[in-house]
């Protein structure tokens, strides 16, 4: 099972508070384990152009100042941009699909402070990240849904519509689930 490009959907009685209510996507996912990014929180009160004041970076195009975003618990200091797919860094850019791609090098801000970066863009700091069989463990005991990751359900939305909309394209409506699971 490869997940890689997809969505996960944290059910309702995900343990963990930090990713209750989250939309991850997967940028990589194999036997070795998966990385993903939190699509639909952002971080208080701090800005794109407040990183980029960080990095000594100018910013010249506006349009690319917004929220940070939340990636997940794993190296909060770092940061990673999930992008359209026609940007590629001359560094290291990860083609995740034909949709969309993940630049973690400082070249990627630099073309975005320029207005030579992607199209569309979120940046977060900090990733989620699974050992070997660790997501498949969460996804059998029913701590996540998945769906297909589509450029308007990641970067169109607003953060409260994505886990709604999230579970609207697998055909489940939010008031109907439940944070205890069952088997049969």
């Amino acid at each position: 099972m490869d997940l890689t490009g997809k969505m996960l959907i944290a059910m309702p009685g995900m343990g963990d508070p930090r990713f209750a209510h989250s939309v991850v996507f997967l940028c990589a996912h194999s036997e070795e384990g998966a990385m993903g990014l939190i699509v639909n929180k952002t971080m208080d009160r701090m800005r794109v152009s407040d990183l980029l004041k960080q990095l000594s970076i100018r910013l010249e195009r506006p349009e690319y100042d917004g929220n940070l975003y939340f990636g997940g618990p794993v190296e909060g200091g770092r940061g990673f941009v999930l992008h359209s797919s026609e940007y590629r860094s001359d560094l290291s850019t990860l083609r995740v699909n034909e949709a969309f791609g993940m630049t973690a090098t400082q070249d990627v801000l630099e073309a975005m402070a320029t207005g030579a970066g992607p199209e569309r863009t979120l940046l977060a700091l900090g990733y989620s990240g699974w050992g070997p069989g660790q997501l498949e463990g969460e996804i059998a005991a029913n701590g996540w849904l998945i769906c297909d990751a589509t450029p308007e359900l990641v970067f169109d939305l607003a953060n409260a519509e994505k886990w709604p909309e999230a579970l609207k394209s697998i055909g489940v409506d939010a008031l109907s689930l439940s944070a205890t699971a069952g088997h049969a």
